[in-house]
């Protein structure tokens, strides 16, 4: 009786880990959308001429710049987005801000990031880094 009572109360704190009341962001909810970053870690991104930026066309064709273009086909499985075959341009920027978000979103986007998005506010999220975007459409 012991043994099934104890049985009970684990299954029972298991249950209770799990988080079935947050929803996973569907490829519908991004597509035709174009989000500019805001901040890196919480820290706002400076202004400058072309706003980092990231869009999301048909089929989760992603795109956008941060020093350099960037694009590819993106998939998202369980809140977390990856893009598989991500193009990018290869020009050294004068801002070394810029340069090391193309680096961040580069890792980012072929690693694997997880994503959230509440209301107009994107953001991707790894265990190094998290950018914050908002909608510009």
């Amino acid at each position: 009786m012991k043994k099934l009572v104890a049985l009970s109360l684990f299954s029972l704190a298991l249950a209770g880990c799990v988080n079935p009341g947050k929803a996973s962001v569907q490829a519908g909810q991004l597509e035709g959308h174009r989000f500019v970053l805001e901040s890196v870690n919480g820290v706002a991104i400076k202004p400058s001429a072309v706003p980092p930026e990231m869009s999301f066309g048909e089929k989760m064709a992603v795109s956008g710049v941060m020093c350099n273009r960037f694009s590819g086909q993106g998939k998202l499985s369980e809140g977390e987005l990856k893009v598989k075959g991500m193009a990018m341009t290869r020009k050294l920027c004068t801002e070394p801000q810029l340069n090391e978000l193309d680096a961040t979103i580069g890792d980012m986007l072929s690693k694997g990031a997880q994503v959230d998005l509440t209301e107009d506010q994107l953001t991707l999220a790894t265990a190094e880094k998290t950018l914050m975007f908002k909608r510009a459409d």
